[in-house]
């Protein structure tokens, strides 16, 4: 009896045991698939990304007013929505009608937070060349918007600061700053940084503001990490299709208001000054305006900005390209560290985030 029973058996022993080996192989195939990604994370345009995760959930990026080739003229202000930072879908655009206090001029590098019960976005208001743009603010209660309300914050004639763009917001221990600035060669020129009011939406004095970095930086980003606030900037050309020559470059202070200064000591307030984060590399060029430093369930760091492909530079013979990019962030000696210094074309690693 014992010999039959062992007869029954074992075929259905070898059956489990293929049922388990085909099973955790179709487990293994689907979790190789879900923990890796390759870049690009979105195409065919989000520039001067700002990414943010909602009380939702979700993850919201917000970019640059561009013509992204899809027959519905330019984008104002894109949104685009993501459960992990890889998976990105357009969303809707942030604005219902472009704000009525500039006469002409593209709105450019959003930068969104959520002070106290809503969403504000900074954002700049410039053509190509302006004399005299400006930065300006938006509200709403999702963050998905619609945006509206607010209005002009200051123009480069009210602050004094030529180029007056690329706005980004940092809050310190119960303050508001905003920082901004752009290219220029006057002497006056560099990146700022003003107090603004409780709730955001106002500056306190136009007439106290601090100089951050030299007229070589762009779109500055502020991250506290341990003893040291991390600046984060672009330099070079943003928008010359493959001959973009974008990079990240960044500094570090004991203050948020600095003096910021590189790897050798030297302030970020004098030209030239810097110590390289992210460049490009035989395939991807000018990587560069990137978002804010998230980090993931499992205590990685990460950072998105935009590239472009040199194969596949413009659309429509006339928008830059600029696709989304995403790559992790090793912090070595407390400087932050990007591996090759380069973007990331192979499957990687993806973030970690349970919904």
């Amino acid at each position: 009896m014992r010999f039959r029973v062992r007869i029954l058996w074992m075929p259905l022993l070898v059956i489990s045991l293929l049922v388990f080996r085909c099973t955790h192989a179709q487990v293994a195939d689907e979790k190789n698939t879900s923990i890796t990604y390759t870049n690009p994370v979105f195409e065919p345009v989000l520039a001067d990304p700002s990414v943010l995760r909602g009380d939702d959930g979700w993850f919201y990026a917000y970019g640059t007013m561009d013509n992204w080739g899809d027959g519905k003229g330019a984008h104002l202000v894109p949104i685009l929505r993501s459960p992990d930072l890889v998976k990105w879908t357009y969303l809707k655009d942030a604005f219902l009608e472009k704000p009525g206090w500039k006469k002409e001029g593209g709105l450019w590098a959003p930068d969104v937070v959520k002070v106290k019960n809503r969403y504000l976005m900074y954002y700049a208001y410039s053509t190509w060349g302006d004399p005299n743009p400006g930065i300006g603010i938006a509200m709403s209660e999702k963050p998905e918007g619609p945006f509206s309300g607010g209005g002009k914050l200051f123009s480069s004639d009210d602050v004094q600061v030529p180029n007056s763009i690329d706005p980004h917001f940092f809050e310190d221990q119960g303050d508001n700053y905003l920082f901004w600035g752009s290219f220029s060669a006057k002497p006056e020129a560099g990146t700022y940084a003003l107090l603004l009011s409780e709730d955001g939406i106002r500056v306190e004095d136009l007439t106290k503001k601090v100089k951050i970095a030299a007229g070589d930086f762009e779109a500055v980003m502020i991250h506290k990490k341990g003893q040291y606030y991390y600046f984060i900037g672009s330099k070079g050309s943003c928008c010359e299709g493959a001959d973009s020559k974008y990079q990240l470059w960044m500094g570090r202070s004991k203050n948020v208001l600095g003096p910021y200064v590189d790897r050798q000591g030297k302030p970020l307030t004098e030209s030239g000054a810097g110590s390289l984060l992210l460049k490009g590399n035989e395939k991807i060029v000018g990587p560069g305006h990137n978002s804010r430093i998230l980090t993931d369930e499992e205590g990685v760091d990460w950072l998105l900005y935009h590239a472009i492909d040199p194969q596949r530079p413009y659309i429509q013979g006339k928008v830059n390209r600029r696709v989304l990019m995403l790559d992790r962030l090793h912090w070595l000696d407390e400087w932050p560290k990007i591996l090759k210094d380069s973007p990331t074309l192979t499957p990687q690693e993806r973030p970690v985030f349970r919904q």
